[in-house]
């Protein structure tokens, strides 16, 4: 650091540096001398991020779209939509058409018979392999299947690479909930039937070589017994429906959206919906350099940490219900707004939680705030020594304070608690500073309801259960206790 410039605003400088925000990890894999990167990245920074980088074999969940529609509804159309919208991302389209099974010879004598729209039809099991190796960030090869020898191409394949997007597209996808479970996101293509016959008609006479008499024999007999028994069953499942097909831009043009929104959030926070981290700006990423530091004073260790603790408390404010409300302005104006939650408090995890409690004052004038301390011994060990709770809590909305989540059970403890006093789970947000995945995980599965809202999520836990890189023992840094 040269002598001449100040500590603090060297750092904050030096922050605004290349911001590493995220996922092409590939890149920076293969240039690590490299000081800045050409273009920005669509994933929100955290230290997993980092963690990532120093481990290559740690790679990101890519995000999995499952679209599924009656034979020829318009899923190819909605995934080359798709696809060619998020042109600035890694992309595998996998069909589900390509994991036929091969006929045998005596299936071969019998083609006419052969029902290609039941799910007996697919390799699941090879389909499922198929995701789990993108997902794990590993390349796969596809097989290719030939619509006119009904077999697997034995010396071709299609190689496809880690990425950051799977389309998963088929009739059945949404059939297996093992193949469901693996997706973020599920599209129905809804199309009238007369319209997706006219389309089968005109591929399968064109592309596969067959007849039109086969064709309509083949849609009577199996195509649409398999769309009322199977399809048409597994729209239930889906997030978004898109009537019209491709035809419908409007309904593509937000799913797109929604696509680049949730590329740029952390893993965890496509795994649990209810798990959101304020983006990441150079200022915030120059505060936590700050906090994270060692030798850092305690009075700016107390200063950065109070602002970044402002900022949770504001976004968790924002997940609040609000009524709409009406004012005068003084032009004489009407403006149309909203009213806070007027029914909230808040309940600090002593003693780390009570740092948060002049941040939370500062935004809700005359909060009413709960304490409940939890003796923590080692991972396992937890007793709840003292608790004191506003006596109509189970009426309120409640903000629980604490600035670390690390393994999540003394976090559990807190929340069993209130709820055990009357507080709906839905009306529980949890905020902290940094957050370790193993404490997420612990948390979410068990109180799926409950929000958590973080400024940033680190890489793990070590064998001491302390979070890492973390910060230390907040509570300590942050009271002056730790010398």
């Amino acid at each position: 650091m040269p002598e001449d410039s100040n500590a603090i605003d060297y750092v904050m400088e030096k922050a605004s540096g290349p911001h590493f925000s995220g996922l092409r990890l590939d890149g920076l894999l293969s240039s690590p001398s490299k000081s800045s990167v050409s273009s920005p990245s669509h994933f929100r920074l955290s230290n997993s991020s980092f963690s990532a980088i120093d481990d290559p074999a740690a790679p990101h969940q890519p995000f999995v779209i499952g679209v599924t529609g009656g034979t020829a509804s318009g899923k190819t159309t909605v995934c080359d939509m798709i696809i060619q919208q998020l042109h600035d991302h890694r992309i595998v389209l996998v069909n589900q058409d390509s994991f036929y099974r091969g006929l045998t010879s005596e299936e071969l004598e019998h083609v006419q018979e052969y029902n290609f729209d039941h799910p007996d039809a697919f390799d699941t099991e090879q389909l499922l392999h198929c995701v789990d190796t993108l997902k794990s960030g590993q390349p796969y090869q596809i097989p290719i299947y030939d619509f006119k020898t009904h077999q697997r191409k034995l010396d071709a394949f299609r190689q496809v690479n880690a990425c950051d997007v799977i389309i998963l597209e088929g009739i059945l996808v949404f059939h297996d909930s093992r193949v469901r479970d693996l997706m973020n996101m599920k599209i129905f293509v809804d199309t009238d039937a007369d319209v997706r016959l006219a389309r089968r008609i005109r591929r399968d006479t064109v592309e596969r070589g067959r007849d039109v008499d086969s064709v309509l024999e083949q849609y009577a007999k199996f195509v649409k017994p398999a769309f009322d028994d199977f399809v048409l069953p597994s729209k239930k499942y889906a997030d978004v429906i898109i009537p019209r097909g491709g035809d419908n831009h409007v309904a593509v043009d937000l799913i797109v959206q929604h696509i680049h929104t949730k590329l740029g959030q952390h893993d965890l926070c496509k795994i649990y919906p209810n798990v959101f981290v304020i983006e990441s700006t150079f200022q915030i990423r120059g505060m936590h350099t700050l906090i994270r530091e060692k030798d850092i004073s305690k009075h700016d260790f107390v200063f950065y940490s109070d602002r970044l603790i402002r900022l949770v408390v504001e976004h968790g404010l924002g997940h609040l219900p609000f009524t709409e409300k009406q004012v005068v302005t003084p032009t004489g104006s009407v403006y149309s707004g909203v009213d806070f939650c007027k029914k909230l408090c808040g309940v600090s995890v002593i003693r780390s939680g009570e740092s948060m409690e002049n941040a939370l004052r500062a935004c809700c004038k005359g909060i009413k705030i709960g304490k409940i301390l939890i003796h923590r011994d080692g991972d396992n060990g937890m007793q709840l020594i003292y608790e004191k709770l506003p006596s109509d809590i189970s009426e309120r909305h409640v903000l629980l304070l604490d600035p670390v989540l690390g393994t999540g059970n003394s976090a559990n403890q807190a929340i069993e608690l209130l709820i055990q006093k009357g507080v709906p789970e839905a009306h529980i947000i949890f905020l902290n500073l940094i957050s370790a995945p193993e404490g997420i995980h612990c948390v979410c599965k068990r109180f799926p309801k409950l929000k958590i809202v973080t400024s940033e999520i680190d890489q793990c836990l070590n064998e001491e259960f302390r979070v890492i890189p973390g910060l230390g023992e907040f509570g300590d840094r942050y009271f002056g206790t730790d010398e």
